[in-house]
């Protein structure tokens, strides 16, 4: 397994992310982690980006986070993803939320999400097996023990 088994989405919170006393608002932690899922499937699943435009559907089931300390306007936070479980209908993402910079890195948040794969129309959605092209995607991305 390489060193970094994690995919990255480096982001610099803006203004418009904080509450009136200047923390992030927790809604943008689970809004990055669905932005970092969007970017991963754009940089290493395109063809499964394709598939999401038929009629694959990847429906959240579940999302949550831990928070560890207060992230502020113009912080520069790295999102690392990692693939903790793969099903066969199902997956569970892990994230880390890293804040970056001169002194180093700080662990502010962990999160998770569980995302079933679907196929149909929307009134008759039926459980479908995680793409194959997805699978092979996600593999760097596993952490150690993944369950399956």
């Amino acid at each position: 397994m390489s060193m970094e088994s994690y995919y990255e989405l480096r982001h610099t919170v803006g203004f418009e992310e904080t509450n009136i006393v200047g923390n992030v608002y927790y809604v943008n932690y689970l809004r990055w982690q669905g932005r970092c899922r969007e970017m991963f499937l754009k940089d290493r699943a395109p063809t499964v980006l394709a598939d999401l435009q038929d009629d694959l559907k990847l429906f959240t089931l579940k999302v949550e986070c831990e928070f560890f300390a207060e992230i502020t306007a113009f912080d520069e936070i790295a999102v690392r993803m990692r693939l903790l479980e793969l099903a066969q209908t199902q997956l569970e993402f892990g994230f880390d939320y890293v804040r970056t910079g001169p002194a180093g890195e700080t662990l502010v948040a962990r999160g998770a999400q569980r995302v079933a794969c679907m196929r149909g129309p929307n009134n008759r959605t039926v459980p479908t097996r995680v793409p194959e092209a997805l699978e092979r995607a996600l593999e760097p991305y596993a952490a150690a023990g993944v369950r399956r």
